[in-house]
């Protein structure tokens, strides 16, 4: 069993602007999927956040049995099964559930990227180089749902993983040396081709399916403000959205036209839903200016695996 309590708090990545080069770092692909630790000896899995998904991905944790008793820091990625790639919203489709549903077009995968604890022996206190050679000796000759992610320490062969392999939204860098430490004391980086980040859906406006956006918002001070309205959604984001927003009954709210990245414009009128429902959203700016974006950002999707408070403040 591990030496420490499980669920552990697990390294977080600092997002950068540009791919970390240099001998002392190695460089992984960051996949499109679910943060996840599984602990191979009990069978168990929990999300980032520590909420337990044993049940919702038992097809995982099955997987797992036959490993030496770990504690394995991975991604849950869903596989299609036609081959075509991945899905990041299949994985919503297991929340609440035992395990796989019968007649599903994707099976889940971890892409493990470091170890915790093998038996009763804290790996965190050593480096990563020796981690990922631990790593590597765990799972080879493992099940073919876990799978160690790839590594390099040349960013052009890094930068080729991005769009290549399916999946694949950007690049993590971990310094070679360093031990393994939660939150991002870790030292570790992210890189993305494109600047995402999450926001909370507070309302719907548009009257027709071609002009129907989302007033989205974000933590500020203590309460949730609006931070911008989205562009008109894709239809898979707008059927995948309706279901899970609920109207909070009240009156029709305005919002100033700056606010939905519209200097000048008229207010923009909305219909208020229960702020619960989280989405990933692509912006062009990383800060807030004067509490909103300059643009409107684009949603891509929803994010099932978090609630409006994991977010936190966003940077203004």
């Amino acid at each position: 069993m591990p030496p420490f309590p499980l669920p552990a708090p697990l390294a977080l990545a600092r997002a950068v602007d540009s791919v970390p080069d240099g001998p002392t770092w190695s460089l992984e692909p960051k996949w499109d999927g679910w943060r996840c630790q599984l602990h191979t000896g009990t069978r168990r899995v929990w999300s980032r956040h520590g909420t337990d998904l044993s049940l919702a991905f038992s097809d995982v944790a099955a997987a797992a049995a036959g490993l030496p008793d770990a504690v394995l820091d991975g991604e849950l990625v869903a596989v299609l099964a036609d081959g075509s790639g991945v899905a990041f919203d299949r994985l919503q489709t297991r929340a609440g559930r035992r395990g796989p549903r019968p007649g599903a077009d994707f099976t889940v995968h971890v892409a493990v990227f470091d170890v915790l604890a093998v038996g009763d022996s804290d790996w965190r206190p050593r480096p990563y180089t020796e981690r990922r050679r631990e790593l590597l000796r765990l799972l080879e000759g493992g099940p073919a749902e876990l799978r160690p992610v790839p590594t390099t320490t040349d960013p052009a062969q890094a930068l080729r993983w991005v769009g290549a392999l399916a999946g694949v939204e950007g690049l993590v860098g971990k310094p070679a040396r360093a031990p393994y430490t939660a939150g991002q004391a870790s030292g570790w980086v992210k890189w993305r081709s494109r600047h995402t980040t999450e926001a909370v859906v507070m309302g719907v406006t548009g009257a027709t399916p071609a002009t129907q956006a989302l007033v989205l918002g974000r933590p500020q001070a203590g309460r949730m403000r609006a931070v911008g309205v989205s562009l008109p959604l894709p239809q898979a984001v707008r059927v995948a959205v309706a279901p899970l927003l609920h109207g909070t009954g009240g009156p029709m709210r305005e919002l100033p036209g700056t606010v939905g990245g519209l200097p000048g414009a008229d207010p923009v009128r909305y219909v208020p839903v229960e702020p619960e429902v989280v989405v990933e959203i692509e912006v062009d700016q990383e800060r807030l200016e004067f509490g909103r974006y300059r643009h409107r950002p684009r949603v891509r999707r929803v994010r099932g695996d978090l609630v409006p408070g994991h977010l936190s403040e966003h940077p203004g």
